[in-house]
């Protein structure tokens, strides 16, 4: 019988130390770990709760199981009307917008003196373009009496009151999200940097002119980007309440009604939490599913180095 090895005084040692370092490690990270509990998943988890339930504010709940979610989808016509103006919202301001930033890139993507002062003004709105007190601007510049009426009246157009017509309240909001163009167009900027000067050069030698090399090289080797930039703002737009909220206030007649100012209503006007949760689990599943359809279709367009 052979005697049983003794552990080593320098193993033992080394797994003292290990697991005192993760203690510290663990204690380093342990206000992220509060916030992640406590901020995040214990409220995920009270609103999954909540959306099974009727609940107001200043009543106890009473389970009804999938009854909100079933009045949602098959009664509720403003949800109908908030899903319709999102959507609408949506197709239009995303690709508008990432269209505008990848012309603003392409035009800032020189190299002459000053280029980088010019960067930073194109990119400011979009670090102050969803404070209140932009949106406030803006409905001020739509407003009957606004900035732009005053320069269209240059030039003999009949004022539009462009907030408070359902035809064009929408077409404000989706302005002014193609007015936050900065972040798409600083990710275009670095997807253009990444781009070899060789291939451009090669392509002249052939004799391509630019709007071939535009389609042909350009845009094919910026899908990665394009892709990101896609699901971001698909993401941010399902999002939009600022905007909406103190331009028009999802009016005329619930023109401007969009998903999240619509569930903002639900939640702290008519108090039904309950309600606001379901809606806020059918929004969260809508952006869940469009980000994994946008991933399965990027096979057959978003093209990668290998």
């Amino acid at each position: 019988m052979f005697a049983a090895s003794k552990p080593k005084r320098g193993s033992r040692a080394l797994n003292l130390g290990a697991i005192k370092d993760s203690y510290w490690g663990y204690l380093f990270i342990s206000p992220w770990l509060i916030g992640l509990l406590a901020l995040t998943l214990w409220p995920m988890l009270q609103s999954i709760y909540l959306s099974l339930t009727n609940y107001h504010l200043l009543e106890t709940p009473h389970w009804i199981g999938l009854g909100n979610y079933q009045e949602i989808l098959t009664q509720d016509k403003t949800f109908t009307q908030a899903l319709k103006v999102t959507f609408t919202y949506v197709l239009f301001s995303v690709p508008l917008k990432l269209a505008f930033a990848l012309l603003v890139a392409m035009l800032l993507f020189q190299s002459i003196r000053g280029m980088s002062m010019f960067r930073a003004i194109f990119y400011l709105p979009s670090l102050i373009g969803g404070s209140v007190a932009i949106a406030a601007i803006w409905r001020n510049l739509f407003g009957l009496d606004g900035a732009i009426n005053r320069v269209l009246s240059w030039f003999g157009v009949i004022p539009v009151d462009w907030i408070n017509q359902p035809s064009t309240a929408l077409s404000t909001l989706i302005a002014l999200s193609i007015w936050q163009f900065g972040s798409a167009m600083v990710i275009f900027l670095a997807g253009l940097k990444q781009i070899p000067r060789d291939l451009y050069e090669a392509a002249s030698v052939d004799g391509a002119g630019k709007v071939r090399i535009f389609f042909k090289m350009t845009l094919p080797l910026l899908t990665p980007m394009i892709l990101f930039n896609l699901i971001m703002q698909t993401i941010n737009s399902f999002q939009m309440f600022t905007q909406a909220f103190v331009v028009t206030k999802g009016g005329p007649i619930d023109s401007t009604l969009v998903y999240a100012l619509y569930l903002y209503e639900k939640a702290f006007v008519f108090f039904d939490m309950g309600y606001a949760s379901a809606l806020a689990w059918i929004l969260l599943l809508m952006i869940a599913a469009l980000t994994v359809l946008l991933f399965a279709t990027s096979r057959r367009w978003v093209h990668y180095e290998n």
